[in-house]
């Protein structure tokens, strides 16, 4: 008999519960209030989640039309932001707009951050394409006509830059220079040093051979700096190797 009632509380409690989730789901399940833009929605789960599925991408389409995404509110009217944006969601692979939003704010006990942004959402010919998202700042480093990104930046953050100009050459004294007095092409990797007029190309020839060494084409491997004037060894043993690779 005892054993009976246990299981009839049991059994009326969660017949309770089942019932409070669905007349109070925002009290009961919520992981937390939602987003000032959706608080009218409070009490209204299934705007946005699907029984047994949670919360799907149709539903959210629904009101936030992909073709508008970023240029006209759900009412339709036209965005002006305080700097300009870029659309981007009509150029995802798929509407998967849980991986990078959510709507409900953190729980007062937890610290669940934001999802991040995820470049592979992107069509192929837009996610190699920098430029059709960010536009570059106003910078000497980003002066190239067409950047290459990639060389400095990764897409699994914009910060920090992973390129070190020192490790190649230090740009100090005279050689604080914008980017294209050496890098003439869109390919970062190529440079010239006859960029300005005391590095001609028959003045460093001149020099070179009065030093030795006859034959030179890699610049920065003697000379990392304008105070480096290459050591004594390196012009010997490149003398040596270029003097063999003519024999």
């Amino acid at each position: 008999m005892k054993r009976r009632w246990v299981l009839l509380i049991i059994t009326a409690n969660l017949i309770g519960l089942t019932v409070l989730v669905f007349i109070y789901p925002h009290l009961m399940v919520a992981p937390g209030p939602l987003v000032s833009a959706h608080a009218s929605l409070e009490t209204n789960c299934f705007a946005c989640h699907a029984p047994l599925r949670g919360a799907v991408a149709d539903r959210c389409i629904s009101c936030h039309k992909v073709a508008d995404i970023g240029l006209r509110t759900t009412k339709e009217m036209p965005i002006v932001p305080r700097t300009p944006i870029t659309p981007f969601h009509q150029v995802l692979t798929a509407q998967n707009c849980m991986a990078c939003h959510t709507d409900h704010t953190n729980p007062a006990l937890t610290s669940r951050e934001r999802p991040a942004f995820s470049h592979a959402l992107l069509n192929p010919a837009i996610r190699e394409n920098c430029t059709s998202c960010h536009t570059a700042p106003k910078t000497a480093v980003h002066s190239a006509p067409i950047a290459q990104c990639t060389l400095c930046h990764s897409q699994n953050g914009w910060k920090p830059a992973t390129f070190d100009h020192a490790r190649f050459f230090v740009l100090d004294r005279d050689h604080n220079a914008a980017c294209t007095t050496c890098h003439t092409t869109i390919d970062r990797r190529q440079y010239t040093c006859y960029g300005c007029h005391e590095h001609t190309e028959a003045n460093i020839r001149s020099k070179h051979i009065r030093e030795g060494i006859p034959n030179f084409t890699n610049c920065v491997s003697c000379h990392r700096s304008a105070h480096d004037r290459g050591s004594d060894r390196e012009r010997g043993d490149r003398s040596k190797r270029e003097r063999k690779s003519d024999d």
